[in-house]
């Protein structure tokens, strides 16, 4: 099967134009709620991170899980009703609270609220975390400025190897990527409540340096049917090369994604939102490089007068007889 790019850019465009466009809407509604375009997470906002471990785990004696219901019930009446829980462990034993810094007297009485109420815990393993906002703004300020020295080393790389347009219109196929997976998770934080954290500055990194890889790859596959075919227009070249290396850009995506799938369903929750964040962006990457980035490129190269290789800016080259 061949894929027709160029005839059906309109297509394209179109779908990536609306997932971009909801992914913003939902960015924009997070602001409202939470001050931020994602819901920040503890590393962002700062403040505190209790995990309590039941007591019973220490002599296997545990007969009931942890109810959530219960615990948002105690938090309620502590006035932390917006805080974040998590039940840990295989057996549901040990509980995650993350919610606003609170001091040492406000600590106290949330665990003998929790102990009394759910309890007893085992002081031994309790753990307490405090990020204060002035880390949590140092730490998404650095994230931030790691994203644009990476955009700003590939728009260097790919004007070396290739030429500037071809690592402009990369990167916009690259802000494609970032913006659609910041939107699924700021679609996640306003319905699931999902925070992010610096884990999800890496799965950006991570997604930037995957998606650029499959477009140099087709952009690598133009320059050279450019040079073999120089009097083939540039939307045939384009659709040429797309084709030539669609199946490794399938299977690459692919082969990348089943085990983040495995991570997602069978991982703990550390690295399950990481895996989601890096299967989103995989996906759009792999989207983007087929039919963003290739696409973008034949519309420029053709409104820009070399559609036809370099060879001359308005008129095909002469062949050969």
């Amino acid at each position: 099967m061949k894929l027709n790019i160029i005839q059906q850019r309109g297509l394209w465009w179109f779908i990536s134009g609306t997932l971009v466009l909801a992914s913003l809407v939902a960015m924009a509604i997070s602001w409202q709620q939470f001050g931020a375009p994602l819901k920040p997470g503890l590393d962002f906002a700062g403040g505190t991170r209790l995990q309590l471990s039941r007591a019973c785990l220490t002599t296997n004696s545990c007969s009931e899980t942890i109810d959530l219901a219960e615990v948002r019930q105690v938090l309620g009446q502590q006035g932390l009703d917006s805080s974040s829980l998590q039940v840990l462990g295989d057996d549901r034993q040990v509980i995650s609270i993350r919610t606003r810094t609170l001091d040492v007297d406000e600590r106290t009485t949330l665990q003998n609220a929790l102990d009394q109420a759910i309890g007893p815990f085992d002081p031994s393993s309790t753990q307490i975390d405090s990020v204060g906002p002035v880390i949590g703004e140092q730490l998404l300020v650095s994230g931030l400025l790691a994203l644009l020295v990476s955009f700003a080393g590939i728009v260097a790389y790919l004007s070396l190897r290739f030429k500037l347009d071809y690592a402009l219109l990369a990167i916009l196929a690259l802000a494609h990527d970032v913006i659609i997976t910041s939107g699924v998770f700021a679609i996640l934080g306003l319905v699931l409540r999902v925070e992010v954290d610096s884990l999800f500055i890496v799965s950006l990194l991570t997604i930037v340096g995957f998606s650029v890889n499959d477009t140099v790859v087709i952009y690598d596959r133009v320059r050279e049917n450019i040079k073999l075919n120089p009097g083939l227009h540039i939307n045939d070249v384009v659709d040429s090369a797309v084709n030539q290396t669609l199946a490794r850009s399938i299977n690459t995506s692919l082969t990348t994604t089943l085990p983040l799938v495995a991570i997602v369903i069978f991982g703990g929750p550390t690295l399950k939102y990481f895996a989601l964040a890096l299967i989103v962006g995989f996906l759009a990457g792999a989207y983007s490089s087929i039919f963003i980035a290739s696409s973008l490129l034949a519309l420029w190269r053709d409104r820009s007068g070399h559609a036809y290789g370099e060879s001359s800016p308005h008129e095909p080259p002469e062949t050969l007889s």
